[in-house]
């Protein structure tokens, strides 16, 4: 029997998915759409500029539309309902997609610091054609659109809980730093210190290779079933001892299963409490745990009596 409690959170739970999808809807056509221009006028203002640096920085962008599209996929498949094979539902899509777009930044950064490296060791002047003004605008536009697409993009990352999309964010960040060492080396070149282009690129690298690394591990927590950590731990055996009806917390387990989480918890309960009161008192706390810990996707409570 589905009791009014049930059937309210069930409702709040469809509208919050049709929210989430119109959310990812319009932020995966941002990321794509925009990309893809900024990428096109990058690569225009780099051929026409005589810029190198930008024309790198165009391919970069272009990159950009590739992270996007894997965080669409994970996002949509981890959506997906449960079934036979996979009972426990498919969040762990988003955490694998988080996982190949910290790759991807590792891989960019890597690639950038070792262009840089090679260009200061070699003393190549990339710039000494002199580059036109239009590669320095485009550089300045393209560290105003992907920082503002950082900022969009994290903010949807935050509402839908998506470790895909705040991967996604931090890849819009690293072409806005990439774009940053664009506009110093282009700069550089025009004013006749073709260095600073590949110093500003070993320092970005740095950078992105910190992003990176963080998006990395945290990937790598949500698929190893890593604990919420001890002070989200407190906060709900707080929360839970404080129902009525329970008399303490014996145990409780956190693990994260993609973005969402799991709780093994059981709880003391007066021991001549009846087997249907005990019952009621585990179902409240089921319901009020995943009303007030939206994360929470499923809890399972073991009742002990209290000694």
């Amino acid at each position: 029997m589905t009791t009014s409690g049930e059937t309210v959170m069930k409702g709040t739970r469809e509208a919050d998915a049709q929210d989430e999808r119109a959310v990812v809807r319009r932020l995966s056509l941002t990321g794509i759409a925009g990309n893809a221009a900024l990428s096109a006028f990058k690569l225009f203002a780099g051929v026409a500029g005589r810029s190198s640096a930008m024309v790198s920085d165009a391919a970069h962008s272009l990159s950009d539309v590739l992270a996007t599209l894997i965080a669409l996929v994970g996002v949509l498949l981890s959506k997906r309902a449960a079934d036979d094979d996979h009972p426990y539902g498919h969040e762990r899509f988003e955490s694998v997609a988080a996982l190949l777009l910290g790759l991807i930044l590792l891989a960019t950064g890597g690639l950038i610091g070792k262009a840089g490296l090679e260009a200061l060791l070699s003393g190549n002047d990339a710039q000494r054609g002199g580059p036109g003004s239009i590669a320095l605008v485009a550089a300045v536009v393209s560290i105003a659109v992907k920082e503002a697409m950082y900022w969009y993009t994290r903010r949807c990352a935050l509402h839908l809980n998506s470790a895909a999309f705040m991967a996604d964010a931090w890849h819009h960040r690293s072409d806005a730093l990439s774009s940053v060492g664009s506009l110093i080396g282009i700069a550089g070149a025009m004013m006749g210190y073709p260095a600073l282009d590949p110093a500003a690129g070993v320092v970005i690298c740095l950078v992105i290779l910190t992003v990176a690394l963080r998006t990395t591990r945290d990937a790598l927590g949500q698929l190893l079933d890593t604990s919420c950590g001890r002070s989200y731990d407190r906060e709900l055996a707080d929360f839970i001892a404080a129902q009525e009806g329970v008399v303490r917390v014996d145990l409780l387990r956190t693990r994260r299963f993609g973005n969402r989480v799991y709780v093994d918890l059981e709880i003391s309960v007066d021991g001549d409490t009846s087997l249907r009161k005990a019952h009621s008192v585990a179902e409240r706390v089921h319901l009020r745990v995943e009303q007030r810990f939206s994360g929470v996707k499923h809890i399972m409570i073991h009742v002990n009596p209290a000694a």
